[in-house]
């Protein structure tokens, strides 16, 4: 085999691995950029969390991504996606947001929602910020109650929740 074709075979492989990473990557719900952070477990060992001592708030988001300067959050959802993302993995893309900016002092214009079959790319505003802060403090106002009444009439939230052996307002 002479110097010509080993050299070809090897553009071939080289092409066709680029083709799988690309792959994985739009698989995997990332943008184009550098993975800085994974709290996956499957590339090398796990991050440490991000933390912010001012409003005691600690989060580990699924990736970060360096993409031109900036630092997009993306947070991998398992299951397939509703018309609309739930206000409840908003808010958990907004903290991831918000503790970019204070770990890194870089803030994100916008995070990523990856399900198995869409993604949504979330604004990060500052009306979405706001509401976090205000969300975050009525959550520590609450941590004062000694009775929390519970929150919804769904069996199936209750079925799934940690607190349920002990609850005396568990449905079902």
């Amino acid at each position: 085999m002479t110097g010509l074709h080993v050299g070809l075979i090897l553009l071939v492989l080289a092409l066709a691995l680029l083709v799988i990473a690309g792959r994985q990557r739009r698989a995997a719900g990332l943008p184009g950029g550098r993975v800085i952070y994974t709290d996956t477990g499957g590339w090398n060992r796990l991050e440490k969390p991000l933390y912010d001592t001012e409003l005691g708030l600690t989060g580990k988001p699924d990736y970060l991504v360096e993409k031109d300067g900036r630092i997009l959050p993306v947070e991998v959802k398992s299951g397939r996606a509703p018309n609309a993302p739930y206000d409840s993995h908003i808010y958990q893309l907004a903290a991831y947001c918000l503790l970019v900016e204070r770990t890194y002092g870089k803030r994100p214009a916008y995070g990523i929602l990856h399900y198995a079959n869409r993604d949504f790319a979330i604004d990060y505003t500052p009306a979405l910020e706001s509401a976090l802060l205000d969300l975050l403090a009525e959550m520590r106002q609450a941590e004062t109650h000694r009775e929390v009444p519970r929150s919804h009439e769904v069996p199936q939230r209750c079925r799934g929740c940690g607190f349920r052996e002990t609850c005396d307002q568990a449905l079902s």
